[in-house]
């Protein structure tokens, strides 16, 4: 078994994907902000100019490559090219993700959207890990953290193809973390949270603002530093945890007390 991370070298080197908006723009941001490298993927060539412009103050620097998640070809190319230009990858984060048809009953639900989900939010973040890997393997620090969500473990109505492909990372995070540990020492962990400000939650749920909702939600700020946890070297024995940030929701019983 490979030896167990360095206890003192932080990330420094980071690439994300879906990096120009929500969750993954914040996780650049906390990494910029601590005056690291960090590499944005992101679809838009727009909304990439934007996330660069936001950051810009930041100490840190900021690349960007564009390519859609769900194109191999592209996104493979996108995190070589990164890596390359980073002079390597320390922490890959995998924040890139879509809904599917929200809302919909099993029996609405095309094969092509069902197939689209997955594509994106599995298969496209097993390429950019497999991509990663000989970079990852060469860092002090080898890190990988999906961003999951409590939808891999409790599920609603009208949410099929995003449960079962949150519910398929679960899984893909701890049979990575057993396989890339053994051989390269590198730890692969996930974030799972519940309700998140982000664009994609305020469209998927069709409010404009969650300020005065009867249900707890978190920021995409809450998760960078759940993210920033699980990829630190203090964290070095943590691996193959797919880590609940749901306000307790899960741990709740259905006695009836």
């Amino acid at each position: 078994m490979a030896e167990l991370a360095n206890t003192t070298t932080a990330p420094s080197r980071i690439v994300v994907t879906g990096g120009s908006s929500g969750i993954g723009l914040a996780v650049a941001r906390h990494y910029a902000a601590e005056g690291a490298v960090v590499g944005i993927i992101g679809r838009s060539d727009e909304r990439l100019a934007r996330a660069r412009a936001e950051l810009a103050g930041e100490p840190g620097d900021v690349r960007t490559a564009a390519a859609d998640v769900g194109d191999e070809s592209a996104l493979t190319a996108a995190v070589r090219d990164l890596g390359d230009e980073l002079g390597g990858i320390d922490l890959l984060v995998c924040s890139a993700g879509i809904d599917g048809e929200m809302g919909a009953a099993c029996e609405e639900v095309t094969t092509d959207s069902f197939r689209e989900v997955l594509d994106v939010n599995v298969v496209g973040a097993f390429v950019a890990v497999r991509t990663a890997i000989p970079f990852l393997k060469e860092s002090p620090c080898g890190s990988v953290v999906l961003i999951g969500s409590d939808s891999g473990f409790v599920s609603v109505p009208g949410m099929l193809a995003y449960n079962a492909s949150k519910g398929a990372l679960v899984q893909l995070t701890r049979a990575l973390a057993v396989e890339l540990h053994d051989a390269h020492g590198i730890r692969v962990n996930s974030v799972c949270p519940s309700i998140v400000d982000t664009p994609l939650a305020r469209e998927g749920l069709g409010v404009e603002s969650f300020e005065h909702v009867d249900y707890p939600v978190q920021s995409a700020e809450d998760i960078a530093w759940s993210v920033a946890y699980l990829a630190s070297p203090r964290s070095r024995a943590v691996n193959g945890v797919n880590l609940l940030s749901d306000f307790g929701y899960t741990g709740r019983s259905s006695f009836p007390a």
